[in-house]
């Protein structure tokens, strides 16, 4: 973290050698608790609202009481005030576990335990146009995961697992496959095109509905472009004309190979617009 800069944690602006959690936090044992990232361009946060409407849906899944939009977007923008005018992207990190309570699998008490909320901003640096107009290699692997994806749960050892082994054979991410189908990869959604048309998954309980694909589809549709919300299996990913990933920090992100096959147009014009789309939206050609 940049020297100075604070964190939020259970209603305190601290600094980050001062955060301090519980060894007895559920999320620390049990993984009980939901999260969000939201990208920051030019000190403003990106569709905060449908981020904040996400956590929500997370929260009420897991049984959570709600937080209060307002309130947090006061505290971001004082975190965010602390980066300073030259940093131009950032992100946002807001975490919800059950609190602190003594280990038991049980719920605490009703009333018993306040929630731990924590929340820091940390600068990113924007992926390269070298990286965009090269394209990034994938590799898939077997979806395992619960059959709750939809949850944005801080339990996300699968995934970690996952994008390890993607490391590991010199890929980027590894895109998940059950039973054949494609889902997601592990920190983003995935989209191909075929002659002109726009797939990705629907927003089952197999996929977490991301921000950036909600976005990347409305863009898709203001320039009629024609979009299939239908699974695909790996061949047909194989056969695309283009692939690409979509995520809060990935942004758009062209793929050039899948399991060391070569996509047909690694970095292709659809998604190059759509990506130019995406920095308009957050006011980074204004």
């Amino acid at each position: 973290m940049l020297n100075g800069m604070h964190v939020y944690l259970n209603g305190k602006l601290v600094p980050e050698s001062q955060a301090m959690v519980s060894i007895d936090d559920r999320g620390f044992l049990f993984a009980d608790g939901v999260y969000e990232v939201i990208h920051v361009y030019r000190q403003k946060l990106f569709e905060w609202n449908l981020h904040l409407a996400r956590l929500g849906r997370s929260l009420a899944a897991i049984q959570l009481p709600a937080v209060d939009g307002s309130e947090l977007a006061l505290i971001a923008e004082q975190l965010i005030g602390e980066l300073g005018p030259e940093q131009s992207e950032a992100s946002l990190y807001i975490e919800v576990t059950r609190g602190t309570h003594r280990r038991a699998h049980g719920f605490p008490p009703p009333g018993s335990t306040p929630p731990t909320i924590l929340m820091w901003v940390r600068p990113v640096s924007p992926i390269s146009k070298e990286t965009v107009e090269h394209g990034v290699p994938v590799i898939t692997v077997p979806d395992d995961r619960w059959a709750k994806v939809w949850v944005k749960t801080i339990g996300l050892l699968p995934n970690v697992l996952a994008k390890e082994k993607a490391h590991q054979n010199g890929a980027f991410d590894a895109i998940f496959v059950r039973d054949g189908i494609v889902t997601e990869a592990t920190s983003a959604n995935i989209f191909m095109a075929k002659d002109g048309v726009l797939y990705t998954a629907p927003a089952t309980n197999y996929i977490l509905s991301g921000i950036t694909r909600q976005v990347v589809l409305e863009l898709a549709q203001a320039r009629n472009i024609p979009v299939n919300l239908t699974p695909f299996s790996v061949e047909q990913l194989l056969t695309a004309d283009e692939v690409f990933l979509t995520g809060t920090l990935t942004e758009v992100l062209p793929i050039a190979s899948i399991d060391g096959y070569p996509v047909k147009s690694p970095s292709g014009p659809l998604a190059l617009q759509l990506l130019q789309d995406l920095h308009e939206r957050a006011g980074l050609h204004a």
